[in-house]
């Protein structure tokens, strides 16, 4: 029997980003994830249904035709992630089990399982997130962070981690959620780290522990417009926030936005063709 639905389409990069957000503003939304496969630009779109939708009503939602297929009682990302290699962004060591014997001596060691949560540390946009995080920690320090979209919690847990600070983690899917809680407990991560599922910043937790020194955002760049004056308003005076998630042709409209809430470009940097923008508060 199956246990979720997937949709798939494989388009443009533009276009893929685009098919993201219109599958994300979906009520309730799917979990989505988009890959590029290497070929001529394109990138494949997925999106996963806990129940079955019709195709001819998702094309008339989302603009584009998508072939959905049942999927049945099997771990298919935990196959897949099986012989991913580990990542390294400087401090932090990224594995799955098959990999544990490689963390070196002086590394963070962050240990990832298989899920449906995004975050193994693989994807440009998280990488991008981390190496920024660990170029800001040599020169300043923080009181606490707001990992926006946790996903898997990596972000969160890497600042836990290097600062022994506390970190609210949030993600809309209350899966993401729980992998987060069970993630910062796998890496001695929970003593500092709180989760909650939340839309944007619809949740007490977010208000009872701000404002924040650090704001990570690692998502589209449709919910990320929405979300700039929040993410303003819970930034403490001098504060960072690390965002990504963008396309090079997106990343100017993100920065108008942010610039009109009065935040400042630190720092732009570009990896494996995504954006991450670094943003100051003054």
């Amino acid at each position: 029997m199956p246990v979720c639905w997937k949709a798939r389409a494989v388009l443009p990069k533009l276009d893929a980003q685009r098919l993201s957000e219109a599958l994300e503003a979906i009520e309730p939304p799917p979990v989505v994830s988009a890959f590029e496969l290497g070929e001529r630009g394109l990138w494949e779109v997925e999106a996963f249904f806990t129940e079955a939708p019709d195709e001819e009503d998702l094309q008339r939602r989302v603009g584009v035709a998508m072939r959905v297929i049942p999927i049945e009682d099997e771990n298919w990302v935990a196959r897949a992630l099986e012989g991913l290699p580990p990542v390294e962004t400087g401090r932090f060591f990224l594995y799955g089990e098959h990999s544990a014997k490689k963390v070196p001596a002086n590394a963070i060691g962050l240990k990832i399982e298989a899920s449906t949560a995004f975050g193994t540390g693989h994807h440009g946009t998280t990488k991008g997130c981390l190496l920024a995080f660990e170029a800001l920690a040599k020169r300043r320090t923080f009181k606490n962070a707001l990992d926006l979209g946790c996903g898997t919690g990596v972000l969160a847990m890497a600042f836990a981690r290097l600062t022994r600070r506390p970190a609210v983690a949030t993600d809309i899917d209350p899966l993401a959620t729980q992998k987060t809680i069970e993630n910062a407990k796998l890496n001695r991560a929970s003593p500092y780290l709180r989760a909650a599922t939340a839309n944007g910043f619809k949740t007490p937790l977010i208000a009872e522990n701000g404002p924040y020194d650090l704001v990570f955002a690692n998502i589209l760049a449709g919910p990320l417009m929405k979300l700039m004056p929040g993410i303003k308003a819970n930034l403490a005076k001098g504060g960072h926030a690390i965002l990504s998630g963008l396309l090079d042709e997106q990343a100017n409209g993100i920065l108008a936005m942010a610039r009109a809430q009065g935040l400042r470009l630190v720092k732009r940097a570009a990896l494996e063709g995504w954006i991450t923008l670094v943003l100051e508060r003054r």
